[in-house]
């Protein structure tokens, strides 16, 4: 009758999406400084595509802050890692 009802796959879906898109405008807006100096502080201090794409598999596959923290710091070492050792 219009009750619209979830499954837990199609939240967790929904929620990995919004957590990509909140990180991916973060790593955006830092980068959009128009000085030099400033952009080079960002760049060294900000956070990469690497490190948004291992935190979001890595909190999908294991729900674990320490597990994202870990993964985070990896970064692309975590994303190719888990695309050759993926189910």
């Amino acid at each position: 009758m219009g009750i619209c009802t979830l499954n837990k796959s199609d939240m967790n879906k929904k929620y990995t999406l919004t957590l990509v898109l909140i990180l991916l405008s973060i790593s955006i807006s830092f980068s959009q400084d128009e000085t030099h100096e400033t952009r080079n502080t960002v760049v060294q201090n900000g956070v990469g595509l690497g490190t948004i794409i291992a935190i979001v598999i890595s909190w999908s596959q294991n729900k674990s802050i320490l597990w994202v923290i870990i993964h985070g710091i990896l970064g692309w070492f975590y994303v190719i890692y888990y695309f050759f050792t993926r189910k």
